[in-house]
């Protein structure tokens, strides 16, 4: 077998194959572009039994591995960590495009259990909207806060309720009293006013797609107490296709739900919070606890016994988002599209 590892950048991409045993057998740089991944195909073809490794940075490399998906080659991905322990380990010192790339390479030999690369499917749109709502949300935020910056300058007895601007009829009530004012800073708030107008309608017409592909994709999912339609946006966005956990244990660690053991010698047992794994599925499961919590679903009888054993709050939030992790794996198994769905719409 032949791994061919990869560093990519935005104009070229540098590979370089290993054996099994992770000898050299050569390079090339080619253009990040579809010409130069023709070239690496015929490049490629010198090989037996070749699978291409790829650094786990997927907007430099999402074209790269599409098309050597659709050529029908093998790719997996490989976590940036485990290829900077593999080039601090190598006995070329330094930093250079090929040696980046043989540590790609490397890594993926001496860990065969990586995910492996496939074409992009539906949970892709909910991911790409998830992140673009979030980003005008953040926007709509900003800008709501300089306007209210600049209400306060001209009149400190304004008062409107927290997260109100989001309004219409709010927005009307600021806009009928810039009208009885004038200068520089009233003309700055319209311009504020007007942006937070279509920054809304933009985040209700982005909302209103995403409630349809949710609802189709994932509807045991959304069924789960507490879980609403943006929570389950990022966790079918994130999990990108639940079959590439071979368990709810590699779920758990995906999500940062799985503790990290810290004990040695007669000290056993003990862990601690996990703050790896995905940061935006570990939110998503924190929103969803904070609800079931608040008496929505079985979280807070939950959180009320693990109270009784003794366990503070924070440790046992932590308990239910790892009982959470284990739900939502099992609602996403039971919504999961059968694989000859996905090579349908693949083809």
């Amino acid at each position: 077998m032949v791994m061919i590892g990869t560093d990519s950048h935005k104009r070229t991409h540098t590979f370089v194959a290993v054996d099994d045993v992770g000898r050299r057998l050569g390079g090339c740089t080619l253009r990040a572009n579809t010409d130069g991944h023709l070239q690496l195909l015929t490049w490629a073809a010198q090989f037996q039994e070749v699978t291409f490794a790829l650094e786990d940075c997927r907007h430099l490399t999402r074209r790269l591995e599409g098309d050597l998906l659709r050529a029908g080659q093998r790719v997996v991905r490989v976590p940036t960590r485990l290829m900077a322990g593999a080039r601090r380990g190598a006995r070329t010192p330094g930093k250079s495009d090929p040696i980046d790339a043989e540590a790609v390479a490397v890594a993926a030999l001496r860990h065969p259990g990586l995910p492996v690369a496939e074409l992009d499917g539906p949970a892709r749109q909910v991911k790409l909207l998830s992140d673009y709502r979030r980003d005008l949300v953040m926007q709509r935020t900003r800008a709501c806060c300089q306007l209210r910056w600049h209400l306060h300058e001209l009149d400190p007895d304004l008062a409107l309720p927290s997260r109100s601007l989001r309004q219409a009829n709010t927005r009307a009530r600021v806009e009928a009293f810039l009208d009885t004012q004038d200068g520089i800073v009233v003309r700055l708030a319209r311009k504020l006013l007007v942006r937070i107008a279509d920054l809304s309608e933009e985040i209700k017409d982005i909302e209103k797609e995403l409630k349809t592909l949710v609802a189709d994709q994932a509807p045991t999912l959304l069924s789960l107490p507490g879980c609403g339609v943006f929570s389950a946006a990022v966790i079918i966005g994130e999990t990108a296709g639940v079959h590439r956990f071979r368990d709810k244990d590699a779920f758990a660690r995906f999500t940062g739900t799985a503790p990290v053991p810290v004990w040695s010698g007669a000290s056993a047992g003990k862990v601690r919070l996990n703050r790896g794994g995905n940061r935006q599925m570990n939110y998503a499961l924190h929103m969803i606890a904070l609800t079931q919590a608040r008496g929505v679903g079985p979280g807070q009888a939950y959180l009320a016994k693990a109270g009784a054993r003794g366990k503070d709050r924070v440790a046992a939030m932590r308990l239910l988002r790892r009982r959470l992790s284990d739900a939502i794996y099992s609602a996403l198994r039971a919504d999961q599209i059968p694989a000859s769905t996905h090579i349908q719409q693949a083809a």
